[in-house]
């Protein structure tokens, strides 16, 4: 199989320096699946452009998106990036590990929530009934299913990403489950 490498700032386009530049000063470093992302001169931007537009849901709804659909496509990378996330935005590690099962009986919306994403993602965009109910019974919109879905989609793309170029994981490794 080919080996993907992470390319380094010199070795991407001038437009995608630029975008190396400004992760450098936001975040402290280019995420190695960032990085993979400038081996095209369009991907990182509109991976970005997709990845901070606005959205209905709150940052710790948007972990629960991103950790669910992480464990349910088994991405090590994402899992490690995201459980990492999860912590900054005040999650404890059980908190986590339930989210990643595809629940969070601390918080009945955000149960909802996840059990909507795993059950989503299981059936290939065809989630149980009893999901979906449950999550507009609990208090979500339409605006928040459409935002949950594109949530579920930019996580999709760097999960597929990580799975077939398998560039290293530069966060702290996720716990097994």
């Amino acid at each position: 199989m080919k080996t993907f490498n992470v390319p380094t700032r010199e070795e991407v386009s001038p437009a995608n320096q630029v975008l190396f530049d400004n992760l450098k000063k936001g975040i402290g470093k280019v995420p190695n699946l960032y990085a993979t992302l400038a081996h095209s001169e369009h991907a990182l931007g509109t991976y970005l452009a997709l990845q901070s537009g606005k959205s209905s849901l709150k940052a710790k709804e948007k972990e629960v998106v991103n950790l669910v659909v992480s464990q349910v496509n088994e991405c090590d990378y994402c899992l490690a990036a995201h459980t990492y996330i999860a912590k900054l935005n005040g999650f404890t590690d059980e908190q986590i590990i339930e989210i990643r099962k595809g629940g969070a009986s601390f918080d009945p919306k955000l149960d909802a929530l996840a059990g909507l994403v795993k059950s989503a993602v299981e059936n290939r965009s065809k989630p149980d009934a009893a999901a979906v109910d449950q999550f507009f019974a609990v208090g979500y919109t339409n605006e928040n299913l459409v935002d949950t879905v594109v949530l579920i989609g930019d996580k999709m793309i760097t999960n597929y990403l990580h799975g077939i170029t398998h560039v290293p994981v530069d966060f702290p490794a996720a716990p097994a489950l």
